[in-house]
C-alpha cells in the first residue's frame, strides 16, 4: 500500500497521484508539484489515502509544498496573461490566414511555456505562427490540436437536456460511446437526437448501458421466436423498461400483434440487434473524438 493524494490541474480534469511527503492535506487545498510540463499548481481533489501499489504508476513524485499566497497570486496573474495571449494569438492567426479556431490558452505555473489549444478540420502548418508567438512572448510555445469533445469540455455550455455539459461539470475522462449503444437503447438513429452540442454521440448514452445490457440478456429481442400462452409467434416490438412484448402469432399473421409480459413467454430463438452498413457509414463520424 502507498499513501497518496489526488491532484487536479483543471476544473473537472483528470486526477493525478502524488506522494504527500508525510503531510496531511484536505480536499480543496492547493499544492505545488512537479509534472511532465514542469512545476504546476494544482488543487487537491483527493485527500490522503492508502491505495494498492498496483494502482500506481511509479515513480510516484513527491509534492513540493503547499501553495502560498504568493503562489496563488501567480496563478491569478497567469489567468490575466492568458486572456491577453488569447487575443494576440487570434490576431496572429488572422494575419497568417490559417484555417484554425483558437479554443484556450494556458500558461504553465513557472511561465516557462504557453500552450495554445485549437481545433481545425485537418492538419495545419503553424510553424510561422509559432515563430511569431515566440518572438512576442519570449518563451516556449506549444500549439495543440484538440477534438470537438475537448473543445466542449473547455468551453462548457448547455446540453439538449437543459443542464450544463456533463464533461464540463463532472466527467473526468471521456468514455467510449457507440452507435450500437443507441440502437440497443431503442433510440432513433437520427443524428440530431443522439448527438450532443459537440456533434458527437451523447456521453449520457453510456450511463444506462449496463442496465440495458442486463435487460437485453433477459428479454427477447425484436425478431425473436417465442412461445406464448396463445401459441408461437414473432416479437415485433419490445419495451425493455416495462418488459412488454408485441408478438405476431403464427396462427393469425394478419391480425394485430398481441402484448405479453416477457416473463409470460418462452424463448425459442432470439433475435439480434444490428446496425446495417449504410447506417454505420452515415453515422460513423458521431463516434469520433
Amino acid at each position: 500500500m502507498a499513501c497518496i493524494i489526488g491532484v487536479r490541474f483543471r476544473e473537472v480534469g483528470k486526477i493525478y497521484y502524488f506522494d504527500p511527503d508525510g503531510q496531511e492535506l484536505e480536499k480543496g487545498e492547493h499544492v505545488i508539484v512537479e509534472t511532465s510540463r514542469g512545476v504546476e499548481c494544482g488543487e487537491v481533489a483527493m485527500a490522503n489515502r492508502s491505495i494498492p501499489d498496483e494502482e500506481i504508476s511509479y515513480p510516484l513524485k513527491k509534492m513540493m509544498r503547499r501553495a502560498t499566497e504568493e503562489d496563488l497570486k501567480r496563478v491569478s496573474d497567469n489567468k490575466e496573461k492568458e486572456a491577453k495571449a488569447f487575443d494576440i494569438c487570434v490576431k496572429k492567426i488572422r494575419e497568417h490566414k490559417l484555417n484554425m479556431k483558437l479554443i484556450n490558452v494556458e500558461y504553465t505555473f513557472d511561465n516557462n511555456k504557453i500552450l495554445f489549444y485549437f481545433t481545425a478540420d485537418g492538419r495545419v502548418d503553424f510553424r510561422e505562427l509559432v515563430k511569431d508567438l515566440a518572438y512576442v512572448f519570449r518563451t516556449r510555445i506549444e500549439l495543440r490540436q484538440i477534438g470537438v469533445r475537448d473543445e466542449a469540455k473547455m468551453l462548457g455550455g448547455l446540453g439538449i437536456c437543459g443542464r450544463p455539459f456533463c464533461c464540463k461539470t463532472f466527467l473526468g475522462d471521456f468514455q467510449p460511446v457507440s452507435i450500437k449503444m443507441a440502437k440497443e437503447q431503442g433510440m432513433s438513429l437520427n443524428p440530431v437526437k443522439i448527438s450532443g452540442t459537440c456533434g458527437r454521440l451523447m456521453c449520457c448514452l453510456k450511463y444506462e448501458q449496463e442496465a440495458y445490457t442486463d435487460l437485453l440478456r433477459r428479454t427477447p429481442k425484436t425478431g425473436a421466436i417465442v412461445n406464448t400462452p396463445d401459441g408461437k409467434g414473432t416479437v415485433v416490438d419490445v419495451n425493455l423498461i416495462t418488459g412488454i412484448l408485441s408478438v405476431t402469432l403464427q396462427k393469425s399473421p394478419g391480425a394485430a400483434p398481441r402484448t405479453y409480459k416477457a416473463a409470460d413467454v418462452t424463448l425459442i430463438k432470439d433475435g439480434q440487434i444490428r446496425v446495417d452498413k449504410a447506417e454505420m457509414e452515415r453515422l460513423k463520424k458521431l463516434e469520433k473524438n
